[in-house]
């Protein structure tokens, strides 16, 4: 089976699993223990925070380990909300933000939360003026991710970084599906918190991170966790050890030469997938010719055509989704597509696409013949 579905979740690189075995057998320990087994997980994991916070330029006591991108997200919007109020209790945030984000402030909305949810343009971009606009003085927080899960799209992540400081508003990114993609940069992109997860980038499911700054200025964070005061006493639990262990081996991977030229073949890959389906009757991208994106996803659009119809006949032959995999079991159209203007139907005919580190050149080619062969069946019918 083709696996096109690399935003749902990524397989574990053969390399991070050789990494983390022996912290399932030989170096059990628990991190928070002061005996020999505990001091040598306590320093492979602290070995692993500095490794992680290099990658983002950041300090190595600025990494909080999760769960993953969901808990982050939680822990940063609640725990900002909480300990701010005093400031104000507004948020700024977009329509087509992950749903870890969209949920969780609608969840504060129910706690007093007054959320601005701006629209994005038919690209799935923020205007920046808008954005700048809806900063008032009661304004505590700004969240807005820097890749789109469902089509890739990037935002201006400096300027509205930028634009956030200007007005003293702590701005926090959700960059799940940018890590290990793209260079990020926490000071010179003024980022305050960010938010990843490991299983998007070739590590194991449940391990995440959220990186909390601590000067100019220094963010504070209320704990949604308590039990122990882990990590800071932001985060309460045992600390996953083969997990942390694997998240900085996987970045450590993706900044690898090789790897990044790998990631510019995916490139090409997605280019070749691309171009070749839209040559077919009623087949469109969903994202407008230029639109800053990433290089392994496309989202594409079969007009007149139900995309669970079309996915029910790939689901034996090729692994892809039409939306968020955290959405996925619903039966609405994406949020997403939606916000960019498309309608009901045309976001129900649509399909995402998504290459990563294993996909070949002849996985493409047979996609490609693939899908065709099941548009022109079904428009057949």
């Amino acid at each position: 089976m083709i696996y096109l579905d690399y935003n749902a979740t990524t397989p574990v690189d053969e390399r991070v699993m050789s990494m983390i075995l022996p912290f399932f057998s030989t170096r059990f320990g628990n991190a928070a223990s002061a005996h020999p087994y505990g001091r040598t997980a306590h320093q492979a994991v602290e070995n692993a925070r500095r490794r992680i916070a290099d990658h983002i330029g950041a300090d190595a006591s600025e990494i909080i380990f999760t769960s993953g991108a969901t808990e982050s997200c939680n822990l940063a919007i609640k725990g900002c909300f909480e300990a701010y109020q005093s400031k104000g209790r507004h948020i700024v945030t977009t329509m087509t933000e992950h749903p870890a984000v969209l949920d969780t402030c609608r969840y504060l909305e129910a706690k007093g939360a007054e959320v601005t949810y701006l629209p994005v343009n038919s690209a799935g971009l923020i205007d920046l003026d808008l954005f700048k606009t809806a900063l008032r003085p009661d304004t505590i927080l700004a969240v807005v991710m820097t890749a789109n899960n469902e089509t890739g799209v990037l935002q201006q992540i400096r300027a509205i970084g930028e634009a956030c400081h200007e007005k003293g508003v702590i701005f926090f990114t959700d960059a799940t599906q940018a890590m290990g993609k793209l260079l990020i940069q926490v000071q010179e992109d003024s980022i305050d918190l960010l938010a990843f997860s490991g299983h998007k980038l070739y590590a194991p499911k449940g391990i995440g991170a959220l990186y909390v700054r601590r000067k100019s200025p220094r963010v504070r964070l209320t704990e949604q966790m308590q039990g122990g005061g882990h990590e800071k006493g932001m985060r309460s639990g045992t600390l996953n050890v083969p997990g942390i262990v694997a998240l900085a081996e996987a970045l450590d991977i993706c900044s690898d030469p090789l790897e990044k030229a790998r990631l510019q073949d995916t490139t090409l890959l997605r280019d070749q997938l691309e171009k070749a389906l839209c040559r077919l009757p009623g087949v469109r991208s969903n994202v407008p010719d230029g639109t800053p994106r990433l290089g392994h996803v496309t989202n594409l659009r079969f007009e007149g055509l139900e995309g669970k119809m079309l996915l029910g006949r790939l689901i034996r032959d090729i692994a892809v989704s039409s939306g968020s995999a955290c959405s996925t079991a619903s039966n609405q159209p994406s949020h997403v597509l939606l916000a960019m203007g498309l309608s009901e139907t045309q976001a129900r005919s649509s399909i995402r696409f998504s290459l990563g580190r294993f996909t070949t050149g002849a996985e493409i080619e047979q996609t490609i013949s693939l899908v065709s062969n099941a548009v022109n069946e079904l428009r057949l019918h």
